[in-house]
């Protein structure tokens, strides 16, 4: 694979980007289990193997990145080569001072070869520039690569919302403290 090359995202990259393939497969789910016992309800995650591999569509319109990216407060695209082989969307929210990753996609075609970590990193780097102390990223409950890839680069289970995205899949948070 080529190096990757990342850079803030202007206008001109958006169409390419709707373009990648935003869906992923996974072999296996995190699981919610929700259980009531005498005025307390437990909350907890297990790790099912799936039958087979299933192919996770993504949770938000990728259509919908040329109205949305402005209102994003750093969007990066990579590059292997001429061709945009993913992006990065961070949003500051609020006085907790925490960046939130909201999108996360890579083309199939660069998927394990460090372009997801490097974007990562490209992102923790700008948040840390801006004093942020938290950085968080979200997924499906379904989405195993990114839970792996959020593990592998330090982020810690933080919680979960039931029901977060328009697919009224679970959406999980992932979290890692900035210095």
């Amino acid at each position: 694979m080529a190096d990757i090359q990342l850079r803030p995202t202007i206008a001109s990259d958006l169409s390419r980007l709707m373009g990648l393939d935003h869906t992923t497969s996974s072999e296996a789910v995190w699981q919610l289990e929700l259980r009531r016992d005498t005025g307390q309800i437990n909350a907890s995650f297990r790790e099912v193997k799936l039958p087979r591999s299933i192919q996770v569509a993504y949770p938000h319109d990728p259509y919908s990145l040329a109205d949305d990216w402005i209102r994003k407060s750093m969007m990066y695209t990579a590059f292997q080569g001429p061709d945009p082989v993913g992006y990065i969307c961070l949003l500051e929210r609020g006085t907790a001072s925490v960046v939130w990753v909201t999108d996360l996609v890579v083309a199939a075609a660069g998927r394990r070869s460090g372009v997801a970590t490097t974007l990562l990193a490209a992102g923790q780097e700008w948040a840390e520039a801006r004093a942020h102390r938290r950085f968080i990223i979200e997924m499906q409950s379904k989405n195993l690569p990114a839970i792996r890839l959020a593990q592998k680069n330090g982020f810690e289970f933080c919680g979960y919302n039931d029901h977060y995205y328009l697919t009224q899949d679970v959406a999980l948070f992932f979290s890692k403290a900035l210095k």
